[in-house]
């Protein structure tokens, strides 16, 4: 093997050879904080493409309120798991576990690394680690469905969170399917719903690098309330409005498209729906945090200090024996 022979097997983006693990580069962190800018950039320099672990992002026609990749991202790298599902289809981690895990496979029986990106932390757990078998019980289901109709979510709420005390830091409990679902665990397995998300991680082809991404409190919230404002002057509301018909379903049920009934009914001006929403999108972020915290293996950076990340990702290729093409190397 000549000496530039051997340099392009040793690229991180030659084909993978039968004797290398492949790498799946994470990267998670709040709403706002620059996950897919930075993904983009890691993207280009691998040439590799991006998964979308993005529970809402999953939807089509919700790209303003759920804060998709524009279109020029989407050209710059591909992404898979955006808009690829109807807002009125179920679609749960479970089902993002095995297509996500199938894409991945298939990838990596010719490519080094990958990239998977988003805040949707059961949706990133259920790819690394593999989510439990929880039970299900239809009956138990349509009796609380019946409820939610006559109690309100609140009461199921405050219900869940008696049998399960650690569930606000599991799911959002206002979203009714979650809690149904969540409740529906508890009443009939009479464990805590969140007592199922622990057990023995599943075993993968693939070895991880987990980035975790923060920024300072006040200017996080800064960004969030700027992203907020902009999806309002970019359409939001004709983008809801298009899409109300379908109110009660799952997909609707998220931060951005929940707040509007009010100001449909005259009861709020367009200030206040966008004062609402960039409160419960900061509170949103603040659950973000809280669940990645807690997760196990995760190295953290600045989302302002972007070249301490390239260099982090030049020495993970260096364990592995893999180079990085010379024009996209951080000078020291």
């Amino acid at each position: 093997m000549t000496a530039d022979t051997d340099v392009l097997a040793r690229s991180v983006r030659a084909p993978i050879l039968k004797t290398e693990r492949p790498l799946l580069v994470v990267i998670v962190g709040p709403t706002a904080v620059g996950k897919t800018s930075i993904a983009i950039q890691l993207a280009q320099r691998l040439g590799c493409e991006i998964v979308s672990a993005d529970s809402r992002q999953v939807y089509r026609n919700m790209a303003i309120g759920t804060a998709q990749p524009s279109d020029e991202e989407l050209r710059l790298v591909t992404h898979h798991f955006i808009a690829c599902k109807d807002p009125n289809a179920l679609y749960s981690a479970g089902q993002f576990e095995q297509d996500a895990n199938q894409w991945l496979n298939a990838w990596f029986e010719r490519h080094r690394t990958a990239i998977m990106c988003g805040g949707s932390g059961l949706y990133v757990k259920a790819v690394l680690e593999g989510l439990d078998d929880i039970p299900s019980d239809l009956g138990v289901r349509n009796a609380l469905n019946e409820r939610l109709e006559q109690e309100g979510l609140a009461t199921l709420a405050k219900e869940l969170q008696s049998l399960d005390p650690k569930i606000v830091d599991v799911i959002d409990l206002n979203n009714p399917q979650r809690v149904i679902r969540a409740l529906e665990v508890c009443l009939a397995s009479k464990n805590p719903y969140s007592s199922f998300l622990a057990n023995q991680m599943a075993s993968r082809p693939f070895d991880t690098w987990i980035i975790g991404l923060h920024r300072d409190r006040e200017k996080l919230n800064d960004r969030i309330n700027q992203r907020v404002e902009s999806m309002i002057q970019d359409g939001l509301l004709k983008e809801v409005k298009s899409l109300w018909h379908l109110k009660d379903e799952n997909a609707l049920q998220t931060v951005g498209f929940k707040e509007w009934g009010r100001y449909f009914d005259n009861e709020c001006t367009l200030e206040e729906v966008q004062s609402e929403i960039q409160l419960r999108t900061r509170q949103f972020a603040k659950r973000q945090m809280t669940w990645f915290k807690k997760m196990n293996g995760i190295n953290w950076f600045d989302a302002e200090q972007v070249d301490h990340i390239h260099r982090e990702l030049e020495r993970q290729c260096v364990i592995r024996g893999w180079t990085l093409p010379e024009e996209s190397r951080i000078s020291e």
